[in-house]
């Protein structure tokens, strides 16, 4: 019996010179896109420091550059500014902080990964607000700006979001195999992050349907259902995002649910005149200047890119996957999504790749339902490989 053909799918990097994005005003989650947020500054008769903020949240992408909004007013107005201080820190549980900026007059410090990549903005007097450049898919979250005047302090808060998409994982041993610390890894690996409770909401307005429970950032677990079944927690329980709660982080063990935003590279099918395994097809993107795509990489590519091809090939956790833009009934279904064809055996298992320049116009993805289908194991599969250029 012939073995089903597979190709690979690389990803190739952009120059560092096209990683930023033209600077981007803060937005709220309701606003149109391009107008700026105003921000008023209350005062009081206390002589106190007066903090706000943009409320709601900015909206910006991997690798863009965004704003921060936070201005503040004091009395009187006559203080040094060289004995203000201004500190950002992103709050990285419910009473756990990271220092991101702290300025004290003339004198500013960034920390830890930020280093090189924020600043003040310096608009004006009062103006506490920072830009990050490169935006990273960990700088998702919520901030806090503090202003501080001798005794006097204030403080406000922004979220930061990130466009990007929600996608199911689970490791090629089976289902419910990670506990929570491994599923962050897993997520780490296929260049993405464990999804927010808010990111999951969010997928599952869009129409993500998921059967399987999995692990959210917060340490909780759950699975959004937008067709209720009996299979899935009983056909006459209302849809919505179904709650484990918070569970044990070492002992218990679900699949995950990862979010990645846009690349700061470029996906494509790697096609090869004859069918590679996995590690023909390493070699093959590698030869082409790129990587094998992970996981991730290619539902950005999906989302973003509009990537829409039938053909299956190899991403970088020895799956066989491909994604769909324009559903037709020769590829398999009638939803647009990720499909995964095949969970193979790297070293036995043949396939193809993906290069530049070989997208298919496609109108972007509206709401929609991720379609999956059940990985198989198969001796001796050879298929094309999924590839981005560094």
């Amino acid at each position: 019996m012939t073995a089903p053909a597979v190709k690979s799918w690389c990803l190739a990097l952009l120059s560092c010179s096209m990683l930023l994005s033209p600077a981007v005003t803060a937005y709220s989650a309701d606003s149109d896109k391009g107008r700026r947020k105003v921000v008023h500054v209350l005062e009081d008769d206390t002589g106190a420091v007066i903090v706000q903020t943009a409320p709601g949240k900015v909206i910006t992408h991997r690798g863009g550059t965004i704003t921060l909004p936070c201005r503040y007013h004091h009395e009187p107005e006559s203080v040094d500014p060289d004995r203000i201080r201004i500190k950002w820190t992103k709050v990285t549980d419910e009473f756990q902080f990271e220092d991101v900026f702290v300025a004290l007059g003339r004198q500013q410090r960034t920390f830890g990964l930020y280093r090189g990549r924020v600043e003040l903005e310096q608009a004006g007097p009062g103006d506490a607000s920072i830009i990050i450049h490169n935006v990273t898919l960990q700088d998702y979250g919520r901030y806090e700006c503090e202003v501080t005047n001798d005794m006097e302090d204030d403080t406000g808060f922004v979220n930061l979001d990130l466009e990007g998409v929600v996608f199911p994982y689970y490791p090629r041993l089976g289902r419910y195999k990670l506990n929570y610390h491994e599923a962050e890894d897993t997520c780490k690996q296929q260049d993405a992050i464990l999804a927010s409770h808010a990111q999951l909401h969010k997928a599952w307005r869009d129409g993500l349907d998921w059967c399987n429970a999995g692990w959210l950032e917060d340490g909780s677990v759950q699975y959004p259902i937008s067709h209720p079944r009996d299979q899935c927690g009983r056909k006459d329980t209302p849809a919505g995002v179904r709650n484990y709660g918070y569970r044990h982080k070492e002992d218990e063990r679900y699949d995950a649910f990862c979010f990645t935003s846009k690349l700061n590279g470029q996906v494509y099918f790697l096609k090869r005149f004859k069918k590679v395994n996995y590690a023909e097809a390493v070699k093959a993107c590698q030869r082409d200047g790129a990587a094998v795509a992970k996981v991730g990489q290619l539902y950005a590519a999906w989302k973003f890119q509009l990537l829409d091809r039938c053909d299956a090939g190899w991403v970088d956790d020895g799956s066989v996957r491909y994604p769909i833009v324009n559903p037709r009934a020769r590829c398999g279904g009638s939803e647009p999504g990720v499909r995964t064809s095949a969970s193979l055996i790297k070293s036995s298992a043949s396939m193809g790749s993906t290069a530049s320049g070989r997208i298919q116009a496609a109108p972007k993805p509206s709401p929609h339902r991720l379609q999956f289908q059940t990985p198989h194991h198969s001796p001796g599969v050879f298929e094309d490989a999924v590839a981005q250029h560094y």
